[in-house]
């Protein structure tokens, strides 16, 4: 348990008049516990009680020996068996947690909204009203996320050597480029280069768009063979630590063209503003102005759909962590805070652009975690 963001913790349940707070297996408890097991049909969950008593943890026996030996005796343990299902460990875990409000008035307990299913919330209910303590639940997304924005050292460092990683996997799976090798074969290529460079795994599925299917930011990767003049996104991700590394360049397989240079020439100006906004107490809507604005007064402002740029940590894909880089994201930014830099530009009949750095704000300005060239790559077709 770490015992610094677990006092945070205590401190903004207070703050928020919530009794405690019920965890999920998820990058909420990685980041509190250090314990990185996933959810699966059998419950596990982790009470926080406001008042600073030892957290419990109710988990199926099967994961007890690595939790005990991760926690020790800094949590208590409500283990169950599959003969025996998980209704009287969570009662016990209940009663231990919120047991002062039985009969009283109802328990107000943070739960995870995006992260939390049915099955746990239902199971978390009958146990209190069995305990004779109804229960009140709000979200605590919100909270657990300002706790998780702003990055350590430590935080810090696994998050370069995450991008270290991933520069090495993107520099070979570029160098592998071929004419008639699809985008599939590619994508298969990246992920592979990025375990083999020492990932613990991805942050996401390795994406490659090219020719007519890079217009789509969202296309997902396919069997069409690249072809020359074909412009090619290539958008990666590593974990180390972990934590999450996503970067995204944009190569031509031969002369790309007049039109596509110009793109290609829009994009990274408005990467490199988007980069040089970065400072403390900046919004993430000031930095998508800096970035979108070149784009708009280049002519391609309709051409650019989504945000410049999301938070970044344990967590990118499916849920980006904040801040959101966007109109209407407008709290300050604070030392420490991460998140990439990734304007893009699309156009049906032309192609994609997209280029991505993941950034760091420091107390002068920001540190960029990725440093690959970018400038545009022409390879031979």
């Amino acid at each position: 348990m770490n015992v610094e963001r677990l006092n945070r913790l205590l401190s903004g349940l207070n703050s928020l008049g919530l009794d405690g707070i019920v965890l999920m297996p998820s990058s909420n408890l990685r980041y509190l516990t250090g314990i990185g097991f996933h959810p699966s049909k059998r419950l596990a969950l982790t009470f926080v009680s406001a008042d600073g008593r030892t957290p419990c943890l109710v988990l199926p026996a099967l994961e007890a020996a690595g939790v005990r030996a991760a926690f020790g005796t800094s949590a208590e343990l409500f283990t169950w068996t599959d003969a025996e299902g998980p209704a009287q460990a969570l009662h016990r875990a209940v009663a231990r947690t919120f047991g002062a409000h039985s009969g009283t008035r109802s328990a107000h307990i943070g739960i995870e909204y995006t992260t939390m299913r049915v099955m746990e919330l239902r199971a978390l209910e009958m146990a209190a009203l069995a305990n004779g303590c109804a229960v009140e639940t709000i979200d605590a997304t919100p909270l657990m996320a300002a706790m998780r924005m702003v990055k350590d050292e430590d935080e810090q460092a696994a998050m370069a050597e995450s991008a270290r990683i991933l520069e090495a996997a993107l520099r070979n799976t570029i160098e592998h480029i071929r004419p008639g090798m699809t985008e599939r074969q590619l994508a298969r290529f990246c992920s592979n280069a990025i375990l083999a460079a020492g990932a613990e795994g991805e942050s996401f599925d390795a994406f490659v768009a090219a020719g007519p299917n890079s217009a789509n930011p969202h296309h997902s990767s396919n069997d069409r063979p690249f072809e020359a003049g074909d412009l090619i996104i290539i958008d990666c991700g590593a974990v180390y630590g972990g934590y999450a590394s996503d970067i995204t360049r944009t190569v031509a397989l031969g002369e790309p063209g007049e039109l596509a240079r110009r793109v290609y020439a829009t994009v990274l100006a408005a990467n490199t503003a988007g980069r040089a906004a970065v400072r403390p107490n900046i919004t993430g809507e000031q930095i998508d102005q800096a970035a979108r604005s070149i784009i708009t007064d280049a002519g391609y402002g309709d051409y650019f759909p989504h945000r410049t740029g999301h938070g970044l940590g344990l967590e990118v894909h499916p849920c980006h962590e904040p801040p959101d880089l966007v109109a209407g994201s407008t709290t300050p930014l604070n030392p420490g805070t991460t998140f990439t830099i990734e304007p893009g530009v699309y156009i049906e009949g032309v192609g994609g652009v997209r280029i991505e750095d993941d950034v760091v704000i420091t107390r002068d300005g920001y540190k960029s975690f990725t440093s690959f060239d970018r400038e545009l790559v022409v390879l031979s077709a």
